[in-house]
Protein backbone atom coordinates (compact mmCIF):
# COMPACT_ATOMS: atom_id res chain seq x y z
CA UNK A 1 0.00 0.00 0.00
CA UNK A 2 1.03 3.66 -0.86
CA UNK A 3 0.59 6.02 2.31
CA UNK A 4 -1.14 9.56 1.11
CA UNK A 5 -1.04 12.29 3.81
CA UNK A 6 -1.09 15.04 2.44
CA UNK A 7 -2.55 17.39 -0.35
CA UNK A 8 0.13 19.80 -1.67
CA UNK A 9 1.13 21.44 1.63
CA UNK A 10 -2.49 20.69 2.91
CA UNK A 11 -3.12 17.77 5.10
CA UNK A 12 -5.96 15.45 3.29
CA UNK A 13 -9.38 15.86 4.23
CA UNK A 14 -11.77 13.65 2.76
CA UNK A 15 -15.49 14.14 1.96
CA UNK A 16 -17.72 10.99 1.14
CA UNK A 17 -20.98 12.75 -0.06
CA UNK A 18 -24.13 9.92 0.19
CA UNK A 19 -23.45 7.25 3.14
CA UNK A 20 -25.23 4.40 1.81
CA UNK A 21 -24.42 1.02 0.50
CA UNK A 22 -21.22 2.31 -1.38
CA UNK A 23 -20.51 5.33 0.71
CA UNK A 24 -20.47 4.02 4.21
CA UNK A 25 -18.06 0.96 3.67
CA UNK A 26 -16.30 3.60 1.86
CA UNK A 27 -15.99 6.13 4.44
CA UNK A 28 -15.46 3.90 7.36
CA UNK A 29 -12.08 2.52 5.58
CA UNK A 30 -10.22 6.10 4.91
CA UNK A 31 -11.64 7.14 8.69
CA UNK A 32 -9.24 4.73 9.74
CA UNK A 33 -6.17 7.06 8.06
CA UNK A 34 -7.54 9.91 7.23
CA UNK A 35 -10.09 12.97 8.53
CA UNK A 36 -13.20 12.03 7.31
CA UNK A 37 -16.60 13.98 6.83
CA UNK A 38 -19.59 11.84 5.95
CA UNK A 39 -22.21 13.68 4.34
CA UNK A 40 -26.04 12.99 3.38
CA UNK A 41 -29.01 14.84 2.67
CA UNK A 42 -31.15 12.08 4.81
CA UNK A 43 -31.03 13.62 8.40
CA UNK A 44 -32.26 10.03 9.78
CA UNK A 45 -29.71 7.80 8.11
CA UNK A 46 -27.16 10.44 9.90
CA UNK A 47 -28.79 10.09 13.13
CA UNK A 48 -29.01 6.54 12.57
CA UNK A 49 -24.95 6.17 11.99
CA UNK A 50 -24.43 8.16 15.17
CA UNK A 51 -25.71 6.05 17.34
CA UNK A 52 -23.60 3.32 15.96
CA UNK A 53 -26.01 0.92 13.41
CA UNK A 54 -26.21 0.81 9.71
CA UNK A 55 -29.39 -0.38 8.54
CA UNK A 56 -27.89 -1.69 5.32
CA UNK A 57 -25.28 -3.88 7.44
CA UNK A 58 -22.45 -3.07 5.29
CA UNK A 59 -20.46 -1.61 8.21
CA UNK A 60 -20.46 -3.74 11.13
CA UNK A 61 -21.65 -1.81 14.67
CA UNK A 62 -18.40 -2.44 16.45
CA UNK A 63 -16.50 -0.83 13.27
CA UNK A 64 -18.68 1.76 12.93
CA UNK A 65 -18.24 2.73 16.68
CA UNK A 66 -14.78 2.70 16.61
CA UNK A 67 -14.15 4.89 13.74
CA UNK A 68 -17.11 7.55 14.70
CA UNK A 69 -16.04 10.71 16.31
CA UNK A 70 -18.34 12.45 18.46
CA UNK A 71 -19.74 15.93 16.57
CA UNK A 72 -18.67 17.65 19.88
CA UNK A 73 -14.95 16.97 18.67
CA UNK A 74 -15.74 18.21 15.13
CA UNK A 75 -13.51 21.62 15.47
CA UNK A 76 -11.44 20.20 18.19
CA UNK A 77 -9.68 17.50 16.04
CA UNK A 78 -10.73 18.12 12.83
CA UNK A 79 -7.03 17.02 11.96
CA UNK A 80 -7.28 13.77 13.46
CA UNK A 81 -8.54 11.08 11.96
CA UNK A 82 -12.31 9.59 12.18
CA UNK A 83 -15.24 9.82 10.84
CA UNK A 84 -17.35 12.46 11.18
CA UNK A 85 -21.33 12.92 9.96
CA UNK A 86 -23.08 15.76 8.91
CA UNK A 87 -26.23 17.06 6.41
CA UNK A 88 -24.73 20.11 6.83
CA UNK A 89 -22.64 22.07 3.46
CA UNK A 90 -20.84 23.87 6.17
CA UNK A 91 -19.00 21.55 7.59
CA UNK A 92 -17.72 20.06 4.21
CA UNK A 93 -16.02 23.64 3.54
CA UNK A 94 -12.84 22.17 5.33
CA UNK A 95 -12.58 19.31 2.99
CA UNK A 96 -10.24 19.10 -0.33
CA UNK A 97 -11.19 15.63 -1.41
CA UNK A 98 -14.60 15.22 -2.26
CA UNK A 99 -15.73 11.55 -2.92
CA UNK A 100 -19.15 11.06 -4.78
CA UNK A 101 -21.34 7.94 -4.20
CA UNK A 102 -24.61 8.86 -4.64
CA UNK A 103 -27.06 6.22 -6.47
CA UNK A 104 -27.95 6.70 -10.15
CA UNK A 105 -31.22 5.24 -10.83
CA UNK A 106 -33.55 5.08 -13.84
CA UNK A 107 -36.97 6.68 -14.21
CA UNK A 108 -40.05 4.52 -15.41
CA UNK A 109 -38.93 4.80 -18.74
CA UNK A 110 -35.49 3.08 -17.95
CA UNK A 111 -34.07 6.27 -19.13
CA UNK A 112 -30.60 7.48 -16.81
CA UNK A 113 -32.05 9.56 -13.58
CA UNK A 114 -29.34 11.83 -13.16
CA UNK A 115 -30.62 14.10 -10.47
CA UNK A 116 -28.61 12.91 -7.34
CA UNK A 117 -25.36 13.22 -9.06
CA UNK A 118 -26.47 16.79 -10.25
CA UNK A 119 -27.84 18.01 -6.82
CA UNK A 120 -24.56 16.39 -5.45
CA UNK A 121 -22.04 18.61 -7.92
CA UNK A 122 -24.65 21.42 -6.96
CA UNK A 123 -23.20 21.17 -3.36
CA UNK A 124 -19.73 21.19 -3.94
CA UNK A 125 -19.89 23.40 -6.39
CA UNK A 126 -20.78 26.00 -3.14
CA UNK A 127 -18.00 25.08 -1.20
CA UNK A 128 -15.61 24.23 -3.38
CA UNK A 129 -11.75 25.62 -2.94
CA UNK A 130 -8.78 25.55 -5.00
CA UNK A 131 -6.79 22.93 -6.03
CA UNK A 132 -9.64 20.70 -4.21
CA UNK A 133 -10.20 16.88 -6.19
CA UNK A 134 -13.70 15.44 -6.95
CA UNK A 135 -13.99 11.71 -7.58
CA UNK A 136 -17.00 10.20 -8.52
CA UNK A 137 -18.02 6.35 -7.76
CA UNK A 138 -21.19 6.35 -8.90
CA UNK A 139 -21.92 4.16 -11.99
CA UNK A 140 -22.72 6.07 -15.18
CA UNK A 141 -22.45 6.07 -19.14
CA UNK A 142 -19.29 7.10 -20.70
CA UNK A 143 -18.58 11.17 -20.34
CA UNK A 144 -21.32 12.03 -17.80
CA UNK A 145 -18.50 12.49 -15.51
CA UNK A 146 -17.01 15.66 -17.94
CA UNK A 147 -19.84 16.22 -19.52
CA UNK A 148 -22.65 16.00 -17.43
CA UNK A 149 -21.19 16.60 -13.69
CA UNK A 150 -18.36 18.55 -13.73
CA UNK A 151 -19.68 21.51 -15.64
CA UNK A 152 -22.89 21.98 -12.58
CA UNK A 153 -19.56 22.51 -10.38
CA UNK A 154 -18.04 24.73 -12.96
CA UNK A 155 -21.52 26.77 -12.98
CA UNK A 156 -21.90 27.21 -9.10
CA UNK A 157 -18.43 27.78 -8.25
CA UNK A 158 -17.32 29.97 -11.82
CA UNK A 159 -13.92 28.19 -11.58
CA UNK A 160 -12.61 25.88 -14.00
CA UNK A 161 -11.62 22.18 -13.70
CA UNK A 162 -7.84 21.45 -14.25
CA UNK A 163 -7.64 25.45 -13.62
CA UNK A 164 -9.04 25.91 -9.97
CA UNK A 165 -10.10 21.93 -9.17
CA UNK A 166 -9.45 18.83 -10.15
CA UNK A 167 -11.49 15.56 -11.35
CA UNK A 168 -11.37 12.05 -11.23
CA UNK A 169 -13.32 8.39 -11.48
CA UNK A 170 -13.26 5.40 -9.74
CA UNK A 171 -15.97 3.33 -10.09
CA UNK A 172 -17.42 1.35 -7.42
CA UNK A 173 -17.74 -2.36 -6.84
CA UNK A 174 -19.28 -3.12 -3.63
CA UNK A 175 -21.36 -6.38 -3.38
CA UNK A 176 -24.32 -5.66 -1.33
CA UNK A 177 -24.10 -8.39 1.51
CA UNK A 178 -20.81 -9.95 0.36
CA UNK A 179 -18.73 -10.14 2.88
CA UNK A 180 -15.62 -12.10 1.14
CA UNK A 181 -15.30 -9.41 -1.72
CA UNK A 182 -15.42 -5.77 0.36
CA UNK A 183 -14.36 -2.30 -0.66
CA UNK A 184 -10.85 -3.23 0.53
CA UNK A 185 -10.39 -6.37 -1.05
CA UNK A 186 -11.54 -5.69 -4.90
CA UNK A 187 -9.38 -3.89 -7.26
CA UNK A 188 -10.49 -0.54 -7.53
CA UNK A 189 -9.89 1.04 -11.17
CA UNK A 190 -9.14 4.87 -10.77
CA UNK A 191 -8.75 7.78 -13.56
CA UNK A 192 -7.88 11.35 -13.09
CA UNK A 193 -8.58 14.68 -15.21
CA UNK A 194 -4.77 15.30 -15.39
CA UNK A 195 -2.04 12.48 -15.47
CA UNK A 196 -0.68 14.19 -12.15
CA UNK A 197 -4.50 13.95 -10.58
CA UNK A 198 -4.81 10.08 -12.01
CA UNK A 199 -1.30 9.24 -10.00
CA UNK A 200 -2.84 11.29 -6.87
CA UNK A 201 -6.37 9.62 -7.20
CA UNK A 202 -4.85 6.31 -7.21
CA UNK A 203 -2.05 6.41 -4.54
CA UNK A 204 -5.24 7.95 -2.51
CA UNK A 205 -7.18 4.69 -2.84
CA UNK A 206 -3.97 2.68 -2.49
CA UNK A 207 -4.31 3.73 1.52
CA UNK A 208 -6.87 1.38 1.56
CA UNK A 209 -7.54 -1.19 -1.44
CA UNK A 210 -5.29 -4.10 -0.40
CA UNK A 211 -6.37 -5.66 -3.82
CA UNK A 212 -4.59 -2.66 -5.70
CA UNK A 213 -5.53 -0.73 -8.41
CA UNK A 214 -5.60 -0.31 -12.00
CA UNK A 215 -5.15 3.59 -13.00
CA UNK A 216 -6.89 4.04 -16.33
CA UNK A 217 -5.83 6.01 -19.07
CA UNK A 218 -8.79 8.57 -19.15
CA UNK A 219 -12.02 9.18 -16.72
CA UNK A 220 -14.07 7.97 -19.67
CA UNK A 221 -12.48 4.98 -19.78
CA UNK A 222 -12.96 3.94 -16.38
CA UNK A 223 -16.36 4.98 -16.74
CA UNK A 224 -17.00 2.52 -19.81
CA UNK A 225 -14.82 -0.23 -17.60
CA UNK A 226 -17.47 -0.36 -14.75
CA UNK A 227 -20.53 0.11 -16.97
CA UNK A 228 -19.81 -2.98 -18.91
CA UNK A 229 -18.96 -4.75 -15.56
CA UNK A 230 -22.70 -4.58 -15.08
CA UNK A 231 -23.75 -5.33 -18.70
CA UNK A 232 -21.75 -8.02 -19.50
CA UNK A 233 -23.35 -10.28 -15.99
CA UNK A 234 -26.71 -8.85 -17.18
CA UNK A 235 -26.33 -11.02 -20.71
CA UNK A 236 -24.82 -13.73 -19.23
CA UNK A 237 -27.93 -14.06 -17.02
CA UNK A 238 -30.15 -13.47 -20.09
CA UNK A 239 -28.94 -16.47 -21.86
CA UNK A 240 -29.05 -18.48 -18.78
CA UNK A 241 -32.99 -17.03 -18.25
CA UNK A 242 -33.51 -18.18 -22.20
CA UNK A 243 -31.95 -21.79 -21.51
CA UNK A 244 -33.79 -21.93 -18.72
CA UNK A 245 -37.43 -21.40 -20.25
CA UNK A 246 -36.06 -23.77 -22.94
CA UNK A 247 -35.46 -26.28 -20.74
CA UNK A 248 -38.74 -25.93 -18.71
CA UNK A 249 -41.05 -26.19 -21.81
CA UNK A 250 -39.02 -29.32 -23.16
CA UNK A 251 -39.49 -30.60 -19.61
CA UNK A 252 -35.66 -30.85 -18.58
CA UNK A 253 -34.17 -29.81 -15.07
CA UNK A 254 -32.27 -26.76 -15.35
CA UNK A 255 -30.06 -27.30 -12.63
CA UNK A 256 -28.80 -30.67 -13.91
CA UNK A 257 -28.09 -29.01 -16.99
CA UNK A 258 -26.05 -25.93 -15.88
CA UNK A 259 -23.89 -28.63 -12.96
CA UNK A 260 -23.39 -30.98 -16.65
CA UNK A 261 -22.50 -27.81 -18.31
CA UNK A 262 -20.25 -26.71 -15.55
CA UNK A 263 -18.20 -29.67 -16.08
CA UNK A 264 -15.88 -27.80 -18.56
CA UNK A 265 -13.55 -25.34 -16.91
CA UNK A 266 -14.42 -22.50 -19.01
CA UNK A 267 -17.90 -22.96 -18.98
CA UNK A 268 -19.61 -19.61 -16.90
CA UNK A 269 -21.67 -20.13 -14.00
CA UNK A 270 -24.70 -18.45 -13.78
CA UNK A 271 -27.72 -19.04 -12.63
CA UNK A 272 -31.31 -18.23 -13.76
CA UNK A 273 -33.53 -15.82 -11.77
CA UNK A 274 -34.70 -12.52 -11.40
CA UNK A 275 -32.05 -9.37 -11.83
CA UNK A 276 -33.20 -6.65 -9.76
CA UNK A 277 -30.84 -4.49 -7.63
CA UNK A 278 -29.01 -0.80 -8.31
CA UNK A 279 -26.24 -2.46 -10.74
CA UNK A 280 -27.06 -5.29 -13.00
CA UNK A 281 -30.66 -4.71 -13.81
CA UNK A 282 -30.04 -0.52 -14.10
CA UNK A 283 -26.47 0.10 -15.42
CA UNK A 284 -26.75 -1.81 -19.05
CA UNK A 285 -29.20 1.15 -19.60
CA UNK A 286 -26.65 3.74 -19.28
CA UNK A 287 -24.47 2.40 -21.91
CA UNK A 288 -27.63 2.10 -24.31
CA UNK A 289 -29.16 5.78 -23.67
CA UNK A 290 -25.19 6.80 -24.49
CA UNK A 291 -24.82 4.55 -27.56
CA UNK A 292 -28.64 5.44 -28.68
CA UNK A 293 -28.07 9.19 -28.17
CA UNK A 294 -24.61 8.57 -30.64
CA UNK A 295 -26.47 6.92 -33.35
CA UNK A 296 -26.15 3.25 -32.19
CA UNK A 297 -28.96 1.41 -31.18
CA UNK A 298 -27.56 -1.75 -29.33
CA UNK A 299 -29.10 -4.77 -30.05
CA UNK A 300 -27.33 -7.41 -27.66
CA UNK A 301 -27.50 -5.53 -24.44
CA UNK A 302 -31.14 -4.18 -24.93
CA UNK A 303 -32.32 -7.54 -25.85
CA UNK A 304 -30.86 -8.95 -22.75
CA UNK A 305 -32.61 -6.29 -20.53
CA UNK A 306 -35.53 -7.65 -22.11
CA UNK A 307 -35.37 -11.20 -21.42
CA UNK A 308 -34.68 -10.27 -17.84
CA UNK A 309 -37.08 -7.66 -17.19
CA UNK A 310 -40.04 -10.40 -18.88
CA UNK A 311 -38.96 -13.26 -16.21
CA UNK A 312 -40.98 -11.82 -13.57
CA UNK A 313 -44.30 -12.50 -16.16
CA UNK A 314 -42.90 -15.40 -17.67
CA UNK A 315 -42.39 -17.44 -14.39
CA UNK A 316 -45.74 -15.69 -13.09
CA UNK A 317 -47.63 -17.61 -15.91
CA UNK A 318 -45.80 -21.00 -14.84
CA UNK A 319 -47.03 -20.57 -11.78
CA UNK A 320 -50.44 -20.19 -12.70
CA UNK A 321 -50.72 -23.30 -15.53
CA UNK A 322 -48.97 -25.32 -11.99
CA UNK A 323 -52.03 -24.10 -9.94
CA UNK A 324 -54.37 -25.52 -12.55
CA UNK A 325 -52.91 -28.26 -12.92
CA UNK A 326 -53.13 -29.50 -9.03
CA UNK A 327 -56.90 -27.97 -9.75
CA UNK A 328 -56.28 -25.28 -7.12
CA UNK A 329 -58.29 -21.81 -7.61
CA UNK A 330 -56.61 -19.29 -9.14
CA UNK A 331 -58.71 -15.98 -8.25
CA UNK A 332 -58.55 -15.64 -4.94
CA UNK A 333 -55.78 -17.71 -4.30
CA UNK A 334 -53.77 -17.56 -1.31
CA UNK A 335 -50.20 -16.98 -2.28
CA UNK A 336 -46.77 -16.85 -0.02
CA UNK A 337 -43.90 -15.66 -1.56
CA UNK A 338 -40.82 -15.72 0.55
CA UNK A 339 -38.36 -13.12 -0.16
CA UNK A 340 -38.47 -9.55 -1.28
CA UNK A 341 -34.71 -8.03 -1.53
CA UNK A 342 -33.28 -8.30 -4.57
CA UNK A 343 -30.79 -10.87 -3.22
CA UNK A 344 -30.42 -13.41 -0.64
CA UNK A 345 -28.93 -12.29 3.42
CA UNK A 346 -29.14 -8.85 2.37
CA UNK A 347 -31.70 -5.97 3.54
CA UNK A 348 -31.14 -4.20 -0.07
CA UNK A 349 -34.64 -3.74 -1.77
CA UNK A 350 -33.67 -1.62 -4.73
CA UNK A 351 -34.92 -2.63 -8.24
CA UNK A 352 -36.39 -5.75 -6.47
CA UNK A 353 -38.07 -7.84 -9.00
CA UNK A 354 -40.22 -10.07 -6.58
CA UNK A 355 -42.23 -6.82 -6.60
CA UNK A 356 -43.13 -7.34 -10.47
CA UNK A 357 -43.61 -10.90 -9.95
CA UNK A 358 -46.31 -9.87 -7.29
CA UNK A 359 -48.20 -7.56 -9.49
CA UNK A 360 -48.11 -9.66 -12.29
CA UNK A 361 -49.97 -12.68 -9.40
CA UNK A 362 -52.48 -9.92 -8.66
CA UNK A 363 -53.47 -9.53 -12.34
CA UNK A 364 -54.49 -13.33 -12.29
CA UNK A 365 -56.62 -12.34 -9.04
CA UNK A 366 -54.08 -14.08 -6.37
CA UNK A 367 -54.20 -12.80 -2.61
CA UNK A 368 -50.60 -12.22 -1.71
CA UNK A 369 -48.40 -12.41 1.61
CA UNK A 370 -44.83 -11.82 1.59
CA UNK A 371 -42.63 -12.79 4.18
CA UNK A 372 -38.61 -11.24 4.36
CA UNK A 373 -36.48 -11.63 7.28
CA UNK A 374 -34.35 -9.15 6.12
CA UNK A 375 -36.05 -5.97 4.81
CA UNK A 376 -37.57 -3.60 6.72
CA UNK A 377 -41.46 -3.46 6.73
CA UNK A 378 -41.40 0.44 6.59
CA UNK A 379 -39.36 0.80 3.62
CA UNK A 380 -40.60 -2.00 1.56
CA UNK A 381 -44.30 0.66 2.51
CA UNK A 382 -42.76 3.24 1.90
CA UNK A 383 -40.87 2.06 -1.66
CA UNK A 384 -43.28 -0.73 -2.69
CA UNK A 385 -47.18 0.28 -1.07
CA UNK A 386 -46.25 -3.12 0.23
CA UNK A 387 -47.11 -4.86 3.65
CA UNK A 388 -45.08 -7.52 4.87
CA UNK A 389 -46.21 -10.14 7.57
CA UNK A 390 -45.70 -9.00 10.71
CA UNK A 391 -44.17 -12.45 11.36
CA UNK A 392 -40.95 -12.86 10.01
CA UNK A 393 -40.40 -16.67 11.27
CA UNK A 394 -41.45 -19.81 9.38
CA UNK A 395 -41.91 -21.09 11.73
CA UNK A 396 -44.73 -19.31 13.13
CA UNK A 397 -46.96 -19.44 10.04
CA UNK A 398 -50.49 -20.61 10.86
CA UNK A 399 -52.09 -19.65 7.04
CA UNK A 400 -52.76 -22.49 4.61
CA UNK A 401 -51.30 -21.49 1.14
CA UNK A 402 -52.66 -22.31 -2.39
CA UNK A 403 -49.06 -22.00 -3.39
CA UNK A 404 -45.90 -20.76 -1.82
CA UNK A 405 -43.05 -19.10 -3.72
CA UNK A 406 -39.09 -19.34 -2.53
CA UNK A 407 -38.11 -16.01 -4.15
CA UNK A 408 -35.63 -15.21 -2.37
CA UNK A 409 -32.70 -17.46 -1.09
CA UNK A 410 -32.62 -16.64 2.62
CA UNK A 411 -30.80 -18.77 5.05
CA UNK A 412 -33.63 -18.72 7.06
CA UNK A 413 -35.77 -20.37 4.24
CA UNK A 414 -34.56 -23.81 4.73
CA UNK A 415 -36.12 -26.87 3.28
CA UNK A 416 -37.22 -28.31 6.00
CA UNK A 417 -38.88 -25.33 7.35
CA UNK A 418 -40.51 -24.23 3.81
CA UNK A 419 -41.42 -27.95 3.62
CA UNK A 420 -43.54 -28.10 7.25
CA UNK A 421 -45.36 -24.66 5.77
CA UNK A 422 -45.99 -25.46 1.90
CA UNK A 423 -48.14 -28.50 2.90
CA UNK A 424 -50.22 -29.59 -0.39
CA UNK A 425 -49.67 -26.40 -1.90
CA UNK A 426 -47.67 -25.78 -5.07
CA UNK A 427 -44.12 -25.12 -4.54
CA UNK A 428 -41.96 -22.86 -7.02
CA UNK A 429 -38.23 -22.33 -6.02
CA UNK A 430 -36.86 -19.77 -8.31
CA UNK A 431 -33.24 -20.26 -7.43
CA UNK A 432 -32.87 -23.82 -7.28
CA UNK A 433 -32.37 -23.37 -3.38
CA UNK A 434 -34.67 -26.08 -1.49
CA UNK A 435 -34.20 -30.01 -2.13
CA UNK A 436 -35.72 -31.28 -5.32
CA UNK A 437 -38.08 -33.60 -3.26
CA UNK A 438 -40.16 -30.90 -1.67
CA UNK A 439 -40.57 -28.45 -5.19
CA UNK A 440 -43.25 -29.11 -8.00
CA UNK A 441 -40.72 -27.00 -10.15
CA UNK A 442 -37.85 -24.65 -9.93
CA UNK A 443 -36.09 -22.68 -12.80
Amino acid sequence: MNNLKTLGNQEIKLCIIGLGYVGLPLAAEFAKHFPVTGFDIKKDRIAELESGHDSTLEVEDDTLKLVLRSSDSRKSAMNENGLVLTSSLEEIRDCNIFIVTVPTPVNKYNHPDLTPLIKASESIGRVIKQNDIIIYESTVYPGCTEEDCIPVIEKISGKKMNDFFFGGYSPERINPGDKEHTVTTIRKVTSGSTPEVAEVVDRLYRTIITAGTHMAPSIKIAEMAKVIENSQRDINIAFVNEIARICYYMGIDTTHVLEAAGSKWNFLKFKPGLVGGHCIGVDPYYLSQKAQEMGYNPEIILAGRRMNDGMAAWVAACIVKLMIEKSLPVKNSKVLVLGITFKENCPDIRNSKVVDLVKELKEFGCDIDILDPWADSHEVKEEYGIDLLAEKDLKLITSAYDTVILAVAHKEFTSEAVAAISGEAVLFDMKSHLDASIIDARL
